[in-house]
């Protein structure tokens, strides 16, 4: 094992890190609107049900694999005796590398819409399709963005990854906690949280099904490498199952409290819920500004700066990925490797970062390759990346779990740090989702989104 490599210095850094990981702008920005296109309250019910059920065996897997080997994600495989799975952990980290690229765009309009807010411009909301095509000022953020994600990251596992999730994950909690309290006193507050959690089943249907699971697995950062790298780092003296289960937890928690959030503040503005992704930027300035020029400046800073600490806590895993594979597999200086693939990575998302409307090409991107329906740069790296590899990912690493590797050998690892592990209710459970559920409903996941992403054809 490289001397570059580090490990955790206690469950709660390491529980902190990984729910870091998962929490992230698909929680507090991507989640609400999801639940809105959902039908509400009924999405959340689907959505809790497929965390639970399905992604928290996948995680144990996930972190088993990388205790058992204290390796990347491709390194991984081939420490278990099978190189020709190492294409798995490659993928992986290939996902990850294209996630990270666009994520760190978003992630610097937050940071930039923070600085919007703390000077009091309201009005960005008015011109954000001119502010994302502003390629020097927002360009300018993500480049700070993916410098402080990389100066965390190249202080190791305890002094930088873990470090720094002990500081911004209670600061996030802190943060949305306030401001949840704030959005139940305002008008209009229950007809918001009635949407979010009184169910209309009514509203239920497969395409609403087919949401909540892909938000589900895309939410807990499962199929990218993120869990079987950060479970590289985990003690042998860990409980898996645990941990695991208070991952989920935080994640879920957090997603859900992030409605409790966003729909009475939507619901206090008029707006209606399906607003889709200019949910957070463009319908909740609106919301702050009402609040005067003293509240509203502090309300609409401590937001843009919870959904930055939560951006945060997800380029730092994802930027640990290929970082932990060079410094494993190419035995490279941590610090080299950190600022290397954080540079590469950057480059690699400048064409997400013109794709709103700096660049005609980039931003009509699949109508320049024959299509009817132009689909810009950004938008096409996530479909092949998030719809597309994290369950395919998903998938090979339960197949592998099962019938490569072995349940048996599964057990073993999961066993050590938890004893009474062999013969519980917990380990028919993961061992039937893992051998026969996961597979079944992530193959069918996967097929359903080649076939409407990619080939046109709509069986939902």
């Amino acid at each position: 094992m490289s001397a570059q490599r580090g490990e955790f210095g206690s469950r709660l850094g390491f529980v902190l890190a990984a729910a870091g990981s998962a929490v992230g702008l698909g929680n507090i920005w991507k989640f609400p609107y999801e639940v809105g296109n959902g039908g509400g309250a009924a999405f959340v019910v689907l959505y809790l049900f497929f965390c639970f059920l399905l992604c928290f065996p996948v995680m144990v897997a996930e972190i088993s694999i990388g205790r058992k080997t204290n390796r990347n994600p491709a390194g991984a495989f081939e420490a278990l005796g099978y190189k020709k799975w190492s294409i798995v952990g490659k993928l992986g980290i290939f996902c990850g590398v294209l996630i990270l690229s666009y994520y760190n765009v978003v992630a610097g309009w937050a940071f930039g819409y923070f600085f919007e807010m703390v000077s009091g411009n309201f009005a960005i909301a008015e011109n954000f399709g001119a502010y994302v095509s502003d390629v020097t000022k927002v360009g300018l953020y993500g480049l700070i963005f993916m410098s402080v994600t990389a100066f965390i990251v190249s202080g190791g596992v305890q002094q930088g990854i873990e470090k720094a999730a002990k500081i911004l994950m209670p600061s996030l909690l802190t943060i949305i906690f306030f401001l949840v309290i704030y959005a139940m006193t305002l008008p209009n507050a229950m007809e918001g949280l009635k949407f979010y959690l009184v169910p209309d089943f009514s509203k239920m249907n497969l395409q609403v099904i087919y949401g909540a699971l892909g938000q589900a697995f895309f939410s807990l950062s499962l199929g990218m490498g993120a869990l079987i790298t950060y479970g590289s780092y985990v003690s042998k003296k860990e409980n898996i199952v645990q941990s695991a289960a208070l991952i989920t937890l935080t994640d879920v928690g957090i997603a859900v409290v992030a409605g409790l959030m966003i729909f009475p503040f939507v619901f206090y503005q008029g707006l209606g819920p399906q607003q889709g992704p200019g949910l957070v930027f463009v319908a909740l300035p609106g919301v702050f500004e009402t609040l005067g020029p003293v509240l509203g400046v502090v309300i609409g800073s401590l937001f843009f700066m919870l959904l930055s600490f939560a951006a945060l806590t997800s380029t730092v895993s994802l930027l640990e990925v290929p970082v932990s594979y060079l410094v494993d597999e190419k035995n490279m200086a941590r610090k080299k490797a950190v600022w290397l693939t954080a540079g590469v990575i950057f480059l690699v998302g400048i064409p997400s970062l013109l794709a709103n409307g700096a660049s005609d090409f980039f931003s009509q991107f699949t109508g320049f390759l024959g299509s009817d329906t132009p689909t810009d740069f950004m938008t096409l790296v996530g479909y092949i990346a998030n719809d597309s590899f994290l369950p395919l990912g998903g998938l090979l690493i339960s197949v592998f779990a099962a019938y490569i590797w072995k349940k048996e050998n599964l057990s073993k690892e999961i066993s050590i740090g938890y004893e009474g592990y062999e013969g519980s209710f917990v380990q028919t459970f993961i061992n039937f989702v893992i051998s026969y559920l996961a597979p079944v409903v992530l193959g069918i996941v996967a097929l359903l989104t080649i076939l409407n992403r990619f080939l046109g054809i709509t069986l939902i």
